[in-house]
């Protein structure tokens, strides 16, 4: 039951400045989210928000832990720090104050006056000590229905909600329980790569992700060291780097495509080039996406040269078993959270709408109306663009990316980028500027301009208050490739982040001095979940391309982005 449902409380009534504030606020916090912001951070501005809304109003937000049953602190900017030392971990029940009746009952309680409600007689006098005297507190509803934290709002006075103020509370409880659900999310899909990352790269055992097409999409370190280094693994077919003992490569994976088939195991010779045959032995099996289609092959290849022995070998077979179903499952599971994050990034978009229909009830000039509507959809933007760049790079690792490659002049795409990211600049008093000719590279337009954005931006984002950014471009001697530099003068990349500067998820510790260099109502810098450049480097590389970090240091950051033009001499 929301604050709506209550006794005594008059009919939500809020007047065209309140709906047009309210929609700025929630716009606000809704980039946020897009930006996976830190949840206190994200909770903090939704309090703030309506405490500005609400004169004399102090919020708080506690998050339950469904298990122990106890309510602990997420946000409260205007609460005592003793209070909210108080509170924190409470046991929910039925006279647990307002917040832990609220989330034990899965229903607004309403206390007017906490000195007489006989809900408060455990934490009267923390409240009394605080100046609190009346307290409302909402429950966070999840997704399944059920509490995930309470929404709270104190006075100083007894007092009891009006419409307006129900009505707002009901909004931003909402768009709290929405942050929660997202924050949820990405710490999940954040966990499942860095688990996968682990099991795949860092396994001793020889590994490998094939595409349907059976050229290897990804192969780990232990895979390249056992191939001596072979130049050219991932692009190249399987069969140009195993060769089985028995049968062919191509006979061996289309037994995966029967009906219930097992993972085929085979010995075979891995041929480096320049050095003797090495003897393996190889598992692959079959890995499906969410709709029971076939996706890709994983490959497992294990060196048999020293390791011939009965016990040995069979204690091989187990580990390279283990490794397959580790990498499988987190496979799977990366691809069900990034499905998830398909359906669960239209939840904000949802409450977009709701809030877009109620601005369609007011009655505001078509001036405002247009601009209210324009930053619900910037905000939507935001979003949708997290869920294409997560997509997309899902897309890369499994060579699956469509491109529409042609000539594309290269000038006419910075153009278009330093106009979309205009505004942006100056936000930050940040000069833009480019010195490139007509030259012509072949990739697709769509993309390049989406790797160019990503560039661009984080020179913006991350650059010096009041600096320059810089894009400049030219030909190689041999005329075979355009190389685009993108300039900044800010306080550049950590030296020990650079080695991970492009692997998704990626985000470097940047130093408080950095952090707090951000102009008023701009997001933080170190705001997003590392899929940029990450992204941006495997664009880069699907068009036949490089990007890569040209120089770094306390000048600045140059990113250097190189792609064909198709009209190299035959010098």
């Amino acid at each position: 039951m929301s604050t709506a449902d209550l006794p005594g409380v008059d009919a939500p009534v809020l007047d065209p400045d309140d709906a047009r504030d309210m929609l700025d606020r929630q716009t606000e916090v809704l980039e946020l989210i897009a930006a996976a912001a830190p949840l206190h951070d994200v909770l903090a501005e939704i309090l703030n928000s309506l405490e500005r809304l609400i004169p004399g109003a102090r919020c708080s937000v506690l998050l339950l832990d469904r298990e122990r049953r106890t309510l602990h602190h997420g946000a409260a900017p205007s609460l005592p720090v003793p209070y909210v030392a108080a509170i924190d971990g409470l046991a929910i029940g039925d006279h647990a104050g307002s917040c832990g009746t609220a989330a034990a009952l899965n229903t607004a309680v309403v206390t007017a006056d906490v000195r007489t409600d006989p809900r408060w007689v455990e934490y009267r006098a923390h409240a009394e000590s605080a100046g609190l005297r009346s307290c409302w507190s909402t429950p966070i509803q999840g997704r399944d229905g059920m509490p995930v934290g309470t929404f709270a709002v104190y006075h100083d006075a007894p007092h009891r909600p009006s419409g307006r103020e129900q009505l707002l509370v009901d909004r931003f409880t909402h768009l709290a329980s929405v942050a929660i659900e997202h924050a949820g999310l990405v710490g999940d899909l954040v966990a499942s790569e860095e688990r996968f990352r682990r099991s795949f790269d860092d396994n001793s055992l020889g590994m490998a992700l094939v595409g349907l097409d059976r050229r290897i999409a990804r192969c780990n370190t232990a895979l390249a060291s056992l191939a001596r280094g072979r130049a050219g693994l991932v692009g190249g077919g399987l069969a140009d780097v195993v060769t089985p003992r028995e049968g062919s490569l191509d006979a061996r994976l289309d037994e995966l495509h029967r009906d219930g088939a097992a993972p085929v195991v085979f010995e075979a010779l891995l041929r480096p080039q320049g050095h003797r045959d090495v003897e393996v032995e190889v598992t692959v099996s079959l890995l499906h996406d969410r709709e029971g289609d076939p996706a890709q092959y994983v490959v497992n290849v294990f060196d048999l040269t020293e390791r011939r022995a009965a016990e040995r070998h069979r204690r091989a077979r187990l580990e390279a078993e283990t490794a397959r179903r580790t990498a499988e499952e987190h496979s799977r599971a990366k691809s069900d959270l990034l499905a998830a994050v398909g359906h669960e990034a239209r939840t904000p978009i949802q409450a977009i709408v709701g809030f877009a229909e109620l601005l369609g009830t007011l009655d505001l000039d078509e001036a405002r109306r247009q601009e209210a509507l324009d930053r619900i959809s910037a905000a939507a933007g935001h979003v949708m663009d997290l869920l294409a760049d997560v997509l997309d790079l899902s897309r890369i690792e499994a060579g699956a990316l469509p491109l529409a490659v042609e000539r594309v002049v290269v000038g006419e795409v910075v153009a278009e980028v330093f106009g979309l990211l205009s505004t942006k600049a100056e936000q930050r008093r940040v000069e833009l500027s480019h010195d490139v000719a007509d030259e012509t590279v072949l990739a697709d337009r769509r993309r390049l301009r989406q790797v160019l954005l990503n560039l661009v931006g984080n020179s913006i984002r991350h650059g010096r208050p009041g600096g320059h950014v810089t894009v400049r471009s030219g030909l190689t001697s041999d005329r075979g490739w355009v190389v685009t530099y993108v300039d900044d003068d800010g306080p550049g990349i950590p030296h020990d982040f650079i080695p991970r500067a492009f692997t998704a998820f990626a985000r470097p510790k940047r130093p408080a001095a950095q952090r707090g260099s951000r102009i008023d109502g701009e997001p933080g810098a170190d705001e997003g979940i590392g899929l940029g450049l990450g992204l941006a480097h495997g664009l880069a590389e699907a068009m036949g391309g490089e990007l890569s970090v040209g120089r770094s240091g306390p000048d600045g950051t140059s990113m250097v982005l190189r792609l064909p033009t198709g009209k190299a001499d035959a010098r």
